[in-house]
């Protein structure tokens, strides 16, 4: 039995297309840092669980090439001021990434990348919905445990877990109930910081309550060596109770849309 949850993956992936290499103004070591910094390393095994019972939809190449969680346009988009709209052309630290796209260019990427994505995005949620009376999008995210540049948060006292909501498609029982997990999971958690907001496809976005949407982003420091870009020694713990939550928020969703 397929689940009526989606986990949305956008930054897992580090393939930079050869096609597109030479737009990056970095050195390849420079390049191999700034993945290092920018990647949302092992989402795709911290949060896909064994049993195949959940629709996956993952980003299949680097966000510095093109990032599918922004906004198709840069006016939109509030990290546009800092150079990492839809096309980053700075850097996590704020140098040159590459020079600002021609028009062709940018459309180029949008057709190439962002519409498919969005295309498989939306036809997950649109296939639960034809057999179930909602959907729900998990984004699934990590971040660094100290503060990038570039990011608006700057608190360096950052949670275990980030949950992110969105006013209309996140209802407050959902985030309760996924903060109450968090928290019995042994997790420390924070509410739309040091990120925030969640994402379901635009064609249902302020339209539609019966897609919901949160996003759940792990401290890194949990799982990794955030200097070298290995597995630390607690990824398997972390990765058991991550699969264990999620199966438990989706089971505690599927019971109240049922009931609704």
């Amino acid at each position: 039995m397929r689940r009526a949850t989606i986990l949305h993956i956008p930054h897992s992936a580090t393939i930079i297309p050869d096609e597109r290499r030479h737009k990056i103004l970095l050195s390849d070591d420079d390049l191999q840092m700034e993945l290092l910094r920018m990647t949302d390393w092992f989402t795709d095994e911290l949060f896909t669980p064994c049993d195949k019972e959940y629709a996956s939809v993952r980003y299949p190449i680097s966000r510095i090439v093109l990032d599918p969680e922004r906004f198709e346009d840069d006016d939109k988009e509030i990290m546009a001021l800092r150079g990492m709209g839809l096309i980053y052309t700075k850097t996590a630290d704020g140098r040159v990434l590459r020079a600002p796209p021609s028009e062709e260019e940018r459309q180029s990427l949008i057709q190439q990348y962002y519409h498919p994505h969005h295309a498989s995005l939306l036809e997950a949620v649109e296939t639960i919905l034809m057999n179930e009376p909602a959907a729900l999008v998990i984004d699934c995210h990590s971040f660094p445990s100290q503060p990038l540049p570039y990011e608006i948060d700057q608190n360096t006292e950052r949670p275990d877990i980030c949950i992110g909501t969105d006013d209309y498609h996140t209802p407050p029982w959902l985030t309760d109930l996924a903060t109450s997990l968090v928290v019995d999971a042994g997790f420390s958690v924070a509410v739309n910081r040091p990120f925030s907001g969640a994402l379901v496809p635009a064609k249902h976005f302020n339209r539609d309550r019966a897609v919901s949407g949160i996003m759940l982003e792990l401290n890194r420091q949990m799982y990794m060596d955030e200097v070298t870009g290995n597995r630390g020694s607690g990824f398997n713990e972390v990765q058991g109770k991550i699969q264990s939550l999620l199966t438990t928020l989706t089971e505690g969703f599927e019971r109240l849309i049922t009931a609704q």
